[in-house]
């Protein structure tokens, strides 16, 4: 007890927060909950009970490092029951020497979803050779529950290898859906989107709809980065446009609102730094939603399993504080 006390006198003034740094999305009610004992109730997502809503958003593969990553991930999401989107698979959709850098279904179990990864360019391709059987074919050798299509027309454009996207993607996936029997997801890489395609997006029996906003990692300035030529000076203006996910949120709401919409489930990612962003998204959003984080994720799964199991641990245990003691200001719905 004395040694507590005095490291509250040496401590109080190094504790002050100034004002100006409140968290004001908040309103904090601290007499009306005990301490929580256990997580939220599971979340019935994605066709599939969840009792974590966290998803570990789309990241590795192709690399000496995916492997233990990838298990890191699968294990964390089957030990606190998350799930899981891979990485672009497009490097094993028709050849198997990296396929055991995705193959995860052992370790994240039967009864979390797990879902694939290709791009809108490589998806344009299946589609436009009537070869869409492949997809189902990389489903079913991952055991997957469904697929997810990364929109990346910026991408494509600067990455040094990329891809020329030749019609709209919203095209593509409209021509997709009617060619498959799997469930779709479908998200952006770093720099979320506007109102009009997710109004075109949600008119679709999508599973989900991933934001992947702007605010976190961004695929556009990955490539550009990665160009050795002085690309950068001349596109880096794009790196700074895009939509966050408190902006797409409000779109959602909006949507559902003034039209009929047929998928119901949003990922929120794109800039989610912590439980708090993640906790007030989800209750700001009407529709059924759960949060994505990748370069948290993928910081702790490449140190170490404990490390990362350590990282979701203090997630679900901020979540659980957040749900018994904070309520939104409705002065920022």
């Amino acid at each position: 007890m004395p040694d507590r006390k005095q490291e509250h006198i040496e401590l109080a003034l190094k504790s002050q927060i100034p004002l100006s740094e409140k968290d004001n999305r908040f309103i904090y009610e601290p007499l009306l909950s005990a301490h929580p004992k256990d997580p939220a109730a599971a979340v019935y997502f994605l066709e599939k009970y969840i009792r974590t809503p966290i998803w570990a958003s789309s990241m590795t593969g192709g690399t000496p490092q995916s492997k233990i990553i990838n298990e890191n991930i699968a294990r964390v999401c089957c030990d606190f029951g998350m799930g899981m989107g891979l990485g672009s698979c497009r490097i094993i959709l028709d050849d198997n020497t990296h396929f055991d850098d995705y193959d995860v279904r052992q370790f994240i179990g039967d009864d979390l979803p797990l879902y694939a990864n290709l791009g809108i360019a490589q998806v344009e391709k299946l589609v436009g050779s009537n070869s869409t059987d492949l997809i189902r074919r990389l489903i079913d050798k991952l055991k997957a529950d469904g697929l997810i299509v990364h929109i990346n027309p910026l991408q494509e454009w600067f990455q040094p290898e990329g891809n020329r996207i030749m019609q709209p993607p919203i095209d593509t996936i409209e021509k997709l859906l009617h060619l498959i029997d799997f469930p779709l997801v479908v998200k952006e890489v770093g720099q979320g989107m506007g109102e009009k395609s997710l109004e075109r997006l949600f008119q679709l029996p999508l599973q989900a709809i991933e934001f992947g906003a702007f605010g976190g990692t961004n695929f556009s300035m990955v490539e550009l980065l990665r160009d050795q030529t002085d690309k950068i000076e001349i596109y880096k203006p794009f790196a700074f446009v895009g939509q966050s996910a408190e902006e797409m949120v409000s779109v959602v709401n909006g949507l559902a609102r003034t039209i009929p919409i047929k998928c119901k489930q949003v990922i929120i990612s794109g800039g989610i730094r912590n439980y708090l962003d993640g906790f007030y998204l989800m209750k700001k959003c009407c529709l059924t939603s759960i949060y994505g984080q990748a370069s948290a994720i993928l910081k702790y799964a490449s140190i170490s399993y404990d490390a990362l199991y350590e990282y979701i641990d203090s997630q679900i245990r901020g979540l659980m504080l957040a749900e018994s003691y904070l309520q939104i200001n409705q002065d920022y719905i």
